[in-house]
């Protein structure tokens, strides 16, 4: 008996450890909410991820951001250098998604499944002003055609050839780290393909680089999911159904382009109504902005003018708003808590405008200071120093505004952007900035001191009583 009830009690140690070794294991979401965190891998790009004067931007990032919320965890996106280092990301595990506006081909099916496309983006062929402007396939079999190696142009190409055009040739003519438009812009390429979106930002870049024709056939982008999470390939293919059905797609493509910015350049006929209509109410808390800072009012004024026209409501895509157009981290860190308060805005923008005018070189003599100061308010102090860089290694003066100025705007191009410490910026948007406010800040001092706006002009430099000015 004692033999027998040893042999049961075997078997019930056996079967519990079968039903043990049954249970299944957690699916890609539990895993995920369980660490309370999604990782996304990206490319450092204006189409998908970057570090602006607000923090991270991008489109891939404001998409992915609302995924993770939706999901209920938190989102850990970082970038890496090429779409072959992405897959290496999902092929290893790191990566839960991979979010670059990539289209799905072999390499990308050998490491993860492809969701359904989010976006179809138009294949555009440009050339340089000073060419004959290209109407058709036909016309880019016998020209040089810059098309960056590996890229989802350079698969497009491959389609034409095998279906349309079968003569078509191009050339690799910019290498990993160069935009092929800098081709055409100087000349040694006719043509070049690319995103309707890429060139949304490009065309700040290379004013002298038109649209030719647009290809009839759009590329699909898509999020690309690692191998085997197929309940997270079900939930990412939903998410992207509910967020076209509801319009949040278009809406955020419209934000997250070189186009959609939210600062709105009008001519000064506009800003002489506003300055009779809407500063008078104003100009007191400008002044005891000034007062307090030692930054001239007139200069907070053009700021504020620039940032929202003195629209206490003004609201950004990016989450900036008030008079000043602080973030919300920002008016944390100036201690206000209502940045639609007209009082709250303009002290605390002078605030941080001041303090961001402490971190330029006191070296650097106004007015150049202050323009540095102005810049950083737009873009951020840390891309204003990769400028500063640039401009010192390219053998110009990093502490003057003039020559600064010129290098701000290759933030945006890659071959000079992977080169600094903060990677991508809009680096056009802070010269336009500057150029506004100065302007701005021109027609507020040309104002009679009996004027229709009650402005005032005072005898004090442009920077009054800032330590180091």
């Amino acid at each position: 008996m004692r033999a027998i009830g040893v042999a049961a009690g075997t078997l019930a140690i056996a079967l519990a450890g079968l039903q043990a070794g049954c249970t299944p294991a957690p699916s890609t979401l539990d895993q995920i909410r369980a660490r309370n965190q999604i990782r996304v891998v990206t490319l450092n790009t204006p189409t998908c991820f970057y570090f602006g004067a607000h923090g991270t931007e991008g489109f891939e990032y404001q998409l992915a951001r609302q995924f993770a919320a939706e999901l209920g965890v938190k989102l850990v996106m970082y970038p890496v250098a090429t779409e072959r280092a992405m897959q290496a990301e999902l092929a290893a595990g790191r990566a839960d998604i991979a979010a670059a506006q990539v289209t799905s081909n072999k390499e990308w099916r050998g490491v993860g499944e492809a969701s359904t496309p989010y976006g179809h983006n138009p294949q555009l062929v440009v050339y340089g002003k000073n060419k004959v402007r290209p109407r058709g396939t036909m016309q880019l079999e016998s020209a040089k055609l810059a098309v960056r190696a590996g890229s989802p142009q350079e698969q497009t190409l491959e389609k034409l050839k095998r279906t349309v055009a079968p003569t078509l040739q191009w050339v690799q003519t910019a290498p990993l780290n160069a935009d092929p438009l800098a081709d055409v812009d100087s000349g040694q390429a006719d043509y070049a393909l690319i995103d309707d979106r890429e060139f949304s930002f490009a065309h700040h870049l290379y004013p002298n680089v038109l649209l030719g024709f647009t290809l009839p056939e759009e590329r699909p982008v898509q999020w690309i999911v690692r191998r085997g999470a197929h309940d997270l390939l079900e939930a990412t293919n939903r998410f992207i159904h509910n967020a076209a059905i509801s319009g949040r797609l278009a809406k955020l493509a419209l934000d997250q382009t070189g186009d959609a910015r939210p600062f709105q350049y009008e001519e000064s006929r506009e800003f002489q109504a506003h300055l009779t209509e809407r500063l008078p109410k104003y100009q007191p808390l400008f002044e005891a902005a000034s007062a307090t800072t030692g930054i001239d009012w007139r200069l907070l004024a053009a700021i504020g003018y620039q940032e929202s026209k003195w629209n206490p409501l003004a609201a950004s895509s990016d989450g900036a708003g008030g008079i000043m157009m602080l973030t919300s981290d920002t008016a944390e860190a100036m201690g206000i808590a209502d940045r639609s308060n007209p009082a709250q805005s303009i002290s605390a923008g002078a605030r941080y405008f001041a303090s961001v005018h402490d971190k330029i070189p006191e070296r650097i003599p106004e007015p150049d200071r202050t323009w540095f100061a102005v810049a950083a308010y737009n873009v951020g102090f840390g891309h204003l120093e990769d400028a500063r860089i640039l401009a010192q290694t390219r053998g110009k003066n990093p502490d003057s505004w003039e020559e600064v100025r010129d290098q701000l705007p290759l933030l945006g191009e890659e071959r000079w952007y992977s080169l600094v410490k903060r990677g991508y910026a809009r680096g056009w948007e802070p010269v336009q900035f500057v150029d506004r406010v100065q302007r701005y800040l021109t027609l507020l001092e040309w104002q009679p001191g009996d004027g229709v706006a009650a402005v005032h002009p005072l005898p004090s430099p442009l920077i009054g009583d800032v330590p180091g000015a």
